[in-house]
């Protein structure tokens, strides 16, 4: 039997983590090789992943119970923020190096705080501040505006926007969870970004080698195996233990991009990559050390 516990929601994550890489790599991969739009990236994704989650929905005791929604409306916003964020993303993929498009990606929890305080109105202390300014300063050594060989302004830009949409989802979710399976968001998620890039590729599509087709529904089906298993993740381990294996993606990235796309990354790069990475895990360290003080100061039960 399987254990299910911290250990294995862990072991998931990070299968999660290094899927999602795999994904990206091989879209870029393709793009490479062939003209392949952002559009297209998001259909070929959805196609191709939409019967693992629905594989992974129909395993559930549940089956399909499981997306149903009591606030479709809700579930449209959200879609609408996750495919503006997610065509941002590829966008960005297609113009910048891969190790350069999957750390922009992770300014994505900056962004969330800053929401957090303007959305959500919630306090924010002076280390987080800090997490915030090391995380931007790790961008802007990624950027390194002015010198010779940094990244085109124009990728950069369509990964940051992309990483702010996912920011917002971030905060749509928060609200979105508490009546809602994660199965229905995940679901009908994939639902919105396969309509949706159905209709740009109806626009703006080209004709594929087989070869180029076989290497985006791997692509897709990587995206849809690192989906089930990060939202499997959440199911047997807290967040505050999944957060940082998220970073597992930067290091499959560079890899990745070394043995598919003969990338290798600049020290700017690997530099503003441990500066982001530094922010993102010294606020979830911080978050965790905040609810054991929490917990510690509430008052006990005696029962």
């Amino acid at each position: 039997m399987i254990r299910q516990g911290t250990s294995y929601g862990m072991a998931l994550r990070a299968c999660s983590a290094l899927s999602f890489s795999l994904m990206y790599a091989l879209m870029k991969w393709a793009a490479s090789l062939e003209p392949v739009s952002a559009g297209e990236m998001v259909f070929y994704r959805s196609l191709f992943g939409l019967p693992v989650v629905l594989i992974w929905i129909l395993s559930q005791h549940s089956g399909l119970d499981a997306i149903k929604t009591k606030r479709p409306m809700v579930h449209v916003w959200r879609c609408a923020l996750g495919v503006s964020g997610i065509l941002l993303i590829f966008q960005g993929l297609r113009l910048l190096p891969l190790a350069d498009a999957t750390t922009i990606s992770f300014t994505s929890p900056i962004f969330a705080t800053l929401l957090s305080i303007v959305v959500l109105k919630e306090q924010v202390g002076k280390h987080r501040w800090a997490a915030i300014a090391l995380g931007f300063l790790g961008v802007l050594v990624v950027l390194r505006p002015g010198l010779e060989g940094a990244p085109p302004l124009g990728g950069l830009l369509f990964a940051l926007g992309g990483a702010f949409v996912a920011a917002s989802v971030t905060v749509t979710l928060r609200q979105l969870g508490k009546t809602e399976s994660a199965t229905s968001i995940v679901f009908w998620f994939f639902i919105a970004c396969a309509v949706v890039g159905g209709l740009f590729t109806l626009f703006d599509s080209h004709s594929h080698s087989l070869s180029v087709l076989a290497i985006l529904a791997a692509g897709g089906l990587a995206g849809g195996l690192a989906q089930m298993l990060m939202t499997t993740s959440l199911q047997h381990a807290p967040v505050s233990a999944l957060a940082p294996l998220d970073y597992l993606q930067m290091v499959g990235a560079v890899i990745l991009g070394w043995l598919l796309l003969s990338d290798v990354p600049t020290v700017f790069t690997l530099c503003g990559a441990a500066l982001i990475a530094g922010s993102g895990l010294y606020t979830a360290w911080r978050e965790q050390v905040r609810r054991r003080e929490v917990s510690a100061s509430a008052p006990s039960s005696n029962l």
